[in-house]
């Protein structure tokens, strides 16, 4: 589940603006377009902006840690190396999960809001109830008590939901509930979610659909490169909540608010594919978002194209990754950053 912050090639991000969206960066003044449209300094990530958001970091709570360290089978923790049953062992660097240091790069960012949810890959939510209660309240206890600009989504255990404890983490200043996109493999797993999707709906708070648990392959873990769970599995999983929210989840939560983690995938650029072999893609979703995470100029151009601007949300997925200079102008940095993450989050009370 880990993964190396590194920025993206100024010449790639060069290479990927489109014309489209240096047109979306016109009413400026053009120093800022011409910043902008080839990748120098026009994205301004590192300045601050009132009301900024990332919408996806991950900062684990001693609480969970210590609840993690305690278990004698993955998941859990010896020292700082954390074992799952689907990945390779993984060395955690303290100061990944150091609140002051945090605090420090979200400054840097020129965050205003961070928003932390819980790893899915983990598995927490398909533990037995009384295992994952354990560790969800190890999670919820931790994050209530982060200083800003830290918040937290909830997490739930799927093997017997419980909606009171949503509701209550909802009550208690989560933004929303976070979910594997295993959990929403296909249109029946949708309905199963029923109840803890209608909960959402009722609060009015969104859902961030996060890759989930890697099944355990015993004769293949060793072989398989450390980057292939979050460049296989974890892809394959986004598409498939992506086409099944598509095929059932609207219609089932005509009002719900959801972002999926990482582009879908990039799973929305198959609607061409899609309509072929007969489905069909009449119109983008408003109340569907896409968080940027581990993509560029070159993916984020590309799903811009096909879902438009205002499904665009900044998230980092922080520390396992950094924030990307996308290329693509200022007012697709204040889409991102401002604008849009408050549409997810608020709907039509922004």
């Amino acid at each position: 589940m880990g993964g190396q912050c590194a920025r993206l090639d100024e010449h790639l991000v060069k290479r990927f603006t489109s014309p489209v969206v240096k047109r979306l960066t016109k009413g400026g003044n053009d120093d800022h377009r011409d910043e902008g449209a080839h990748g120098g300094e026009g994205d301004h990530l590192g300045e601050a902006q009132h009301g900024a958001v990332d919408v996806h970091q991950h900062l684990w709570p001693m609480t969970l840690i210590e609840a993690l360290r305690s278990r004698t089978r993955p998941p859990r923790m010896r020292g700082w190396r954390l074992e799952l049953d689907g990945e390779r062992p993984y060395d955690v660097r303290p100061v990944d999960h150091d609140l002051q240091a945090r605090r420090v790069l979200a400054e840097q960012d020129g965050l205003s809001r961070v928003l932390l949810s819980l790893s899915c890959p983990l598995g927490i939510e398909y533990l037995p109830e009384s295992q994952a209660i354990a560790l969800l309240d190890a999670w919820h206890d931790g994050v209530a008590e982060l200083p800003e600009p830290f918040e937290s989504w909830s997490a739930a255990g799927l093997v017997e939901p419980d909606l009171g404890g949503l509701r209550k983490q909802l009550d208690g200043g989560r933004v929303g509930l976070q979910l594997p996109a295993t959990a929403l493999a296909d249109p029946r797993c949708i309905e199963r979610l029923g109840p803890l999707l209608a909960v959402l709906e009722q609060e009015n708070r969104p859902l961030l659909i996060h890759p989930g648990p890697v099944a355990a392959q015993p004769d293949r873990t060793p072989e398989i490169p450390a980057w292939w769970p979050a460049l296989v599995p974890y892809v394959a999983q986004q598409h498939a909540a992506w086409f099944a929210w598509h095929a059932t989840g609207r219609a089932n939560h005509p009002t719900l608010r959801v972002c999926f983690v990482a582009l879908a995938g990039l799973a929305p650029l198959h609607h061409e594919r899609l309509v072929a072999r007969g489905g069909t893609f009449a119109r983008v979703d408003p109340l569907v978002f896409f968080e940027t995470s581990s993509y560029g100029a070159g993916g984020i151009d590309a799903a811009l194209r096909v879902v438009g601007v205002d499904g665009l949300v900044h998230g980092s997925d922080r520390p396992y990754a950094c924030p990307a200079q996308h290329g693509l102008g200022p007012a697709v940095t204040q889409a991102l950053r401002v604008t849009n993450p408050h549409r997810l989050l608020l709907g039509d009370n922004v």
